[in-house]
């Protein structure tokens, strides 16, 4: 580490301040301001989230995308990975379909393909079909409707053509180009839809992402974009010139990164690698977010009961005081202070979670009672958890809205 870097972070850890477990609110002031007015704005606040399980299940941003639009109105589902990218996945409030002749490109799992030549955007995912007619539909749930479809896709020589669908609008949208690239195209319905849909018309064709949205009479969109079992150097695996056109098109507000619990679960994990990892991740999101608000979840507390977990190279893991089987794994505190230390050294806003819940080893006592907020893996959590998650983040994020949106009183001069 040079010295100047070593005396900025200083500099960052001696100025920090917190309220509740929200640590630097005042690096996120243009987004708590323009939500706190998001009701009576004419355009929606918007809320990007990436990470890993815990964004992807949608057990804590859907409760939090709950409270928020209860609160300062409904502007629409946001931003998804295009179709049904995996078994098992999850969209609350909104329902989507895919039909067959699609493949799935990914960043990590069983959709990752090592040598696909397939770029990917900010949800993770692509979706590729040679096949006309085929299709991928969203469907609004208990009402939910909304009024504009935008949908991203690779474009090139030889791309095919989708059609676009919403309500009773329908466009088709060629994808052909001189020079390989990616476009974003927007198209509003005129009025409440409950469908939407992209249809092949000739192949080939690559989608990237989708999402729907009401475009006007404020209110707050929360899109989860998440990676089962993926770590934040997975996401190096999108491209760059994917990640800025969507970015430009969805126009995020606040940034939101929620990875470290499987950087904690790694074997031989190493702090001074992940360290400079996570600088070079967060050099990269910055560069391609130019200007926007981020805020850096810190791990959450999770616990294992793997011994070769439980021991790492700063030795073993303190038990807590039961069961004496679980405990967090030994890589957890390194992770959580390495990415306090390193949002301080960027100037990002920082929520520990892990204190939000309670401090070390809580985990356990989380998977306790008729209605438990974890489930027995003591990494995941329930419904009622992701609930409680939310409730924790949002008095964390209001005690900060109350603190810099409040107007500056004026000092009595005595005379």
């Amino acid at each position: 580490m040079s010295a100047l870097l070593a005396w900025a972070m200083a500099q960052a850890a001696a100025t920090a301040t917190c309220q509740g477990a929200l640590c630097d609110a005042d690096r996120i002031r243009p987004f708590l301001q323009k939500l706190a007015t998001a009701r009576s704005s004419p355009a929606p606040v918007r809320i990007l989230q990436i990470g890993d399980s815990h964004t992807a299940g949608d057990q804590i941003t859907g409760s939090w995308r709950t409270l928020l639009q209860d609160r300062y109105g409904r502007a629409g589902r946001g931003m998804l990975a295009p179709g049904r990218p995996y078994a098992g996945y999850l969209t609350r409030d909104i329902t989507a379909t895919q039909s067959a002749g699609w493949s799935v490109n990914g960043i990590f799992g069983s959709a990752y393909q090592s040598a696909s030549s397939v770029r990917m955007g900010v949800s993770a995912y692509s979706l590729t079909s040679y096949t006309p007619g085929a299709s991928i539909t969203l469907g609004a749930d208990g009402g939910r409707t909304f009024d504009r479809l935008t949908v991203c896709a690779l474009t090139g020589p030889g791309a095919g053509t989708v059609q676009l669908a919403i309500g009773a609008a329908v466009v088709d949208w060629p994808l052909v180009a001189i020079e390989p690239g990616s476009r974003c195209r927007t198209l509003d319905a005129g009025a409440d839809a409950a469908t939407a849909s992209v249809t092949v018309v000739s192949g080939p064709v690559t989608l990237t992402s989708w999402g729907t949205e009401r475009a006007w009479g404020g209110g707050v969109i929360l899109s989860n974009l998440g990676t089962v079992g993926a770590q934040f150097t997975h996401f190096d695996r999108t491209d760059d010139r994917v990640v800025a056109t969507e970015l430009a098109a969805y126009r995020p507000d606040l940034i939101v990164v929620a990875f470290g619990t499987n950087e904690a679960f790694r074997p031989g994990f190493s702090a001074a690698a992940y360290e400079a990892t996570l600088r070079a991740d967060l050099t990269r999101l910055r560069q391609l977010a130019p200007g926007v608000p981020m805020l850096l979840f810190g791990a959450p507390d999770s616990a294992t009961r793997i011994p070769s977990l439980q021991v790492g190279e700063s030795g073993a893991s303190l038990p807590c005081a039961s069961p004496a089987l679980w405990r967090p794994t030994a890589a957890l505190a390194s992770v959580q202070a390495i990415q306090r230390r390193q949002a301080r050294a960027f100037g990002i806003a920082y929520w520990d979670w892990a204190q939000a819940m309670g401090g070390r080893c809580v985990a356990d006592g989380w998977t306790q009672g008729a209605t438990p907020l974890m489930r027995g893996d003591h990494v995941h959590f329930t419904s009622r958890g992701g609930a409680e998650i939310a409730r924790l983040l949002q008095a964390d994020l209001d005690l900060a809205m109350t603190s810099l949106t409040a107007p500056t009183v004026p000092a009595l001069t005595v005379r």
